[in-house]
């Protein structure tokens, strides 16, 4: 039996910290039966062809604080916003834009920017193994969906956001730009697995570099005149369970559970290493999707479980120093 089913794909950007202000597009999609699909780890799906998707994401990641001096104000919460846009151009190959939004808020008396950063591109080459490597096909049988699926993805950040965006007080924070001023680039790959009629999983690892960008003199000695931000290297594994299907009601509910693993290299500020940057971390992340109809909606929660972050004591606001993030996604397919 041939299944046509209606994709429900959710289209999301990783956001990071203060630190690195960036994300990674996630990609992933379900049917009311067939494989499912995580929050935060992208799946190995592409969208049909001559589909177009509308997503939402909103990542709201609130920050430890460890200096009770009102004097000495520390970085309250950074907030994403991600608007995508994806078309599939053939049943294997699927191209995205994602336009985000940032907030970055200080506690009383710091400084805050929020504004629209660096457009990214993105496109998505998907294949499957049965006896076999070859692209996705346009339909698949329940038995076929139960094949190894993959994709191959590619992407770059355009700088189209104002890299050079100055705080109240005139000055340029790297950290708090709303752009690289040159673009950055995004490569990976993905694994998927339904292994059961309930149970899905999925594997991820990706990469994003960066290139060196001057900044506007701004007077101020203690901001670096140019800086390239460190590597990101991210190992992602994932379990989707279906809960519950209602097919006459056309309703599916899943539960997600995951590991991300993300590595991050030093900056490099004026030519040399830059201290309390960088280091090694492990998010736990726990959610649930919903699907009715042609619309999907995820909720998660995601908090550091371990790190071994560079002068940890000294990155109070970078990826690892979050009490939590909250992940609400919404996606439409049409």
């Amino acid at each position: 039996m041939t299944c046509r089913l209606t994709l429900l794909l959710a289209l999301a950007l990783a956001s990071a910290s203060s630190h690195a202000h960036h994300g990674v597009a996630t990609l992933g999609a379900v049917g009311l039966q067939g494989p499912g699909a995580p929050i935060e780890t992208s799946s190995s799906a592409t969208l049909p062809e001559g589909a177009w998707l509308l997503s939402l994401k909103m990542d709201h990641a609130k920050s430890k604080t460890y200096d009770p001096d009102p004097a000495n104000p520390e970085g309250d919460y950074n907030q994403y916003w991600m608007l995508g846009v994806g078309y599939g151009f053939k049943p294997w190959l699927s191209g995205y834009l994602v336009q985000p939004y940032n907030i970055k808020k200080d506690e009383p008396g710091g400084l805050n920017s929020r504004g629209f950063t660096d457009l990214s591109v993105m496109g998505v080459v998907g294949f499957k193994y049965d006896e076999g490597f070859s692209l996705v096909p346009a339909t698949e049988s329940l038995d076929d969906l139960m094949d190894w699926h993959f994709t191959a993805y590619l992407g770059a950040s355009l700088p189209t956001g104002n890299a050079n965006h100055r705080l109240a007080d005139g000055s340029i924070d790297p950290g708090k730009s709303l752009g690289f001023g040159k673009s950055s680039f995004t490569y990976g790959l993905t694994a998927t697995k339904q292994f059961s009629e309930n149970a899905t999983a999925v594997f991820e690892v990706g990469q994003i570099r960066f290139q060196k960008y001057r900044y506007d003199d701004d007077g101020d000695p203690g901001t670096p005149d140019t800086v390239r931000f460190g590597t990101e290297t991210r190992i992602n594994a994932a379990l989707a369970y279906r809960l519950m299907t209602l097919p006459d009601s056309r309703f599916r509910l899943d539960g997600n559970v995951e590991a991300n693993y993300l590595a991050l290299g030093r900056d490099i500020e004026d030519g040399v290493p830059a201290t309390a940057t960088g280091g090694r971390m492990l998010y736990g992340v726990i959610g649930a999707r919903l699907y009715k109809d042609n619309l999907s909606f995820g909720l998660a929660v995601k908090k550091p479980v371990w790190t071994d972050l560079n002068e940890s004591a000294q990155q109070q606001g970078a990826e690892g120093k979050e009490k939590y993030r909250r992940i609400v996604t919404f996606s439409a397919m049409f």
